[in-house]
């Protein structure tokens, strides 16, 4: 939607008259419903008074196209500038530019080791002050990039006009720095190539490149057609997406797998034909390949023309998918636009979307999380308002923190409320821990959440589970398992405390005896595949929803073995970890339902943890009793002979 909308000459007369912010207040609160502080207002006069100074270049015609604050439909992005005008071809053409007031820009701590690690990576990120505090931003040429490629991507008017889109990022109080500088690093060559990034002395550049494709003026045309394209994925992004799973074998489709797509598929064309609101419920434990089928299901119904995302409130599977279908030549389409966060649908339309996906969806929370504040009313309920048709992949037994709301009673209660038709379906076959369901009956038995088992030792059962005595071996173990294919990881237990979160923290999170290692909390946001990730212990928040080849999990202080059973203990746990927020505090004044449910998150997070692995787990226990507790279960001894081993241990 266009907020502001003029040519070149009215914009110049509203900046002249000082009337250019009150007019896009007025129509940001006409058009948007959305009222806006102090701060944006400033950055508008500051900002706009800048570009008023570019477009007097005699050379840019008088009657180009100029939006301001230009609402990117299904998004709560807005364009800062558009300008318009017919190319030196008379073909349409637009140029977004996106407007920063920095003044002070950092790169990354970790981009050094990251790149050292993997010289192609891909880095979008530098640091900037923002309200009093440093805080990490995607860098302004991707920002204008990406908005450029959402655009180009959903907007049917600028493949069949078409419109030529072009971008670059202004930041009019910035001086480069020289050779150094953060915003023009190598590894951000091919961003600033495809979208050019100009600083305050480069006013000159900024106005020659907007010439270079706005020869003559359109009356807005542009504009307008850019405004009233329907939205839908265009033919190239759902040929791209096509072609990055055809042949990937990381993607195919096995058995029961097939049937649920087909199922799902089937349910959410009926939504597309005659628009009525679906709900598909999906329940599936680890390693039954629910982000599978939900990546396909996707990619299908994106080339179909439906408008859909993939959702999860764990940005680690949005991450890892996100960079695997990125990878070969298409590497630099907008991928991104296609997965977003739980929290994205609080201001979302009815019907926004034609299907959202939502993996994980235990996770959901009740209410969002953004930055310091809590926003939305239910994320079940907004993600269900924003889709024709919501497909909810689910395993309760994978809930591991306090937040984690997502349950099927709540799913069907709001499917209830929209009046949404319901079909369920089940993912039953493991296809993780090497196809075995005897280990994680073995896993649900010993961890005590099943009093009874038909697996009570790992006895025939093909998965490689070994317990380590000593976290050194466990290391090099697990390193030897990662060199084949980079698939191997470690992970822990919450029972270390993040002291690597502040840079200037050089030392190692989790110390036991002679094994010193840090956290992958921040430093890399696709712990599951990067290279250097083998050097760092993955969490429950980096892992949960993705798989490796063998995992060994450290399990901390808060599981032992005492009195002939396994038990838990949230004291232990690191006051940095927040998945306890809310229970512990109960728990201490002896409130019996936060005792059970803290205690049940401990174990739910184990269980995932150990169930990551797709041929083998190697585990290290503090507690000396847990770790023989297990083996007397790997090799089946009698469990009634533990305690004395116990003792003597």
């Amino acid at each position: 939607m266009l907020v502001y909308a003029g040519d070149k000459q009215q914009f110049l007369q509203d900046v002249r008259t000082n009337a250019i912010d009150r007019k896009i207040e007025q129509l940001m609160a006409l058009k948007l419903h959305k009222r806006v502080g102090t701060s944006e207002k400033q950055s508008w006069i500051n900002s706009l008074t800048q570009m008023h100074s570019i477009l007097l270049d005699s050379e840019i015609p008088g009657d180009a196209g100029v939006a301001i604050e230009f609402a990117i439909p299904n998004t709560s992005k807005r364009v800062d500038f558009i300008i318009s005008g017919l190319d030196g071809s008379g073909r349409h053409s637009a140029v977004i530019v996106e407007l920063k007031q920095w003044s002070e820009v950092f790169p990354l701590d970790s981009v050094d080791q990251l790149l050292l690690a993997e010289p192609e990576s891909e880095i979008r990120q530098v640091e900037t002050y923002l309200g009093g505090g440093k805080h990490k931003v995607v860098h302004p040429s991707y920002q204008a990039w990406s908005y450029r490629a959402f655009i180009t991507d959903y907007n049917s008017n600028v493949e069949e006009i078409p419109i030529a889109l072009q971008s670059c990022a202004y930041l009019h109080n910035y001086y480069r720095k020289g050779p150094d500088d953060p915003l023009f690093m190598p590894y951000f060559k091919d961003l600033l190539e495809e979208s050019p990034l100009f600083c305050r002395s480069d006013a000159q550049k900024l106005s020659s490149f907007i010439k270079r494709y706005i020869r003559t003026g359109d009356a807005k045309q542009t504009l307008y057609y850019i405004e009233g394209g329907k939205i839908r994925p265009s033919k190239s992004l759902q040929d791209a997406l096509a072609s990055m799973l055809k042949g990937n074998q990381e993607f195919v489709l096995i058995d029961e797998q097939k049937i649920v797509y087909e199922q799902m598929l089937a349910f959410s064309r009926k939504s597309a034909h005659d628009g009525g609101k679906r709900v598909f419920l999906v329940q599936g434990g680890p390693g039954t390949g629910k982000t599978v089928v939900a990546v396909n299901t996707l990619v299908r119904l994106i080339a179909e023309g439906q408008v859909c995302a993939y959702v999860t409130k764990n940005s680690a599977p949005r991450n890892v998918f996100e960079a695997k279908l990125k990878a070969g030549s298409f590497k630099r389409r907008n991928i991104s636009s296609l997965f977003k966060s739980s929290s994205s649908f609080i201001n979302a339309g009815a019907d926004d979307f034609g299907t959202l996906i939502v993996d994980e969806a235990h996770r959901l929370n009740r209410r969002s999380q953004q930055g310091p504040k809590v926003a939305g009313e239910d994320q079940i309920k907004e993600i269900i308002n924003a889709a024709n048709c919501s497909i909810f992949f689910l395993d309760e037994d994978q809930r591991v923190t306090a937040q984690d709301y997502g349950t099927r009673e709540r799913i069907l209660f709001w499917a209830k409320q929209f009046g949404a038709e319901v079909e369920e379906g089940r993912l039953a076959s493991q296809f993780r821990c090497n196809g075995s369901d005897g280990y994680l009956s073995w896993l649900d038995g010993v961890l005590g959440m099943q009093s009874e088992t038909a697996n009570p030792t790992l006895d025939g059962i093909p998965y490689d589970f070994q317990v380590i005595d000593d976290p050194l071996e466990l290391k090099r173990l697990i390193e030897e398992k990662n060199q084949p294919d980079n698939k191997a990881r470690l992970v822990a237990g919450y029972c270390w405390e993040w002291k690597s979160k502040k840079a200037s923290n050089t030392d190692a999170d989790i110390v036991i005896g002679d094994f010193a290692m840090r956290w992958n909390l921040s430093s890399d946001p696709v712990f599951a595949i990067s290279k250097h990730s083998i050097e760092q212990v993955g969490c429950i928040h980096t892992t949960q929803g993705l798989e490796f080849s063998y995992v060994g999990v450290i399990i901390g202080a808060d599981l032992r073995f005492e009195a002939g059973k396994v038990v838990t203990d949230y004291h232990r746990r690191a006051k940095t970890d927040k998945s306890l927020h809310g229970l512990v505090g109960k728990a201490k004044k002896g409130d019996r339902q936060a005792i059970d449910a803290v205690d049940t998150l401990i174990r739910n997070t184990y269980r995932t943890l150990m169930s990551r692995g797709l041929q083998g787990c190697y585990v290290y226990c503090v507690d000396k009793a847990l770790a023989q507790f297990l083996k007397t279960r790997v090799k089946g001894y009698q469990a009634e002979s533990l305690d004395s081993e116990a003792a003597e241990s």
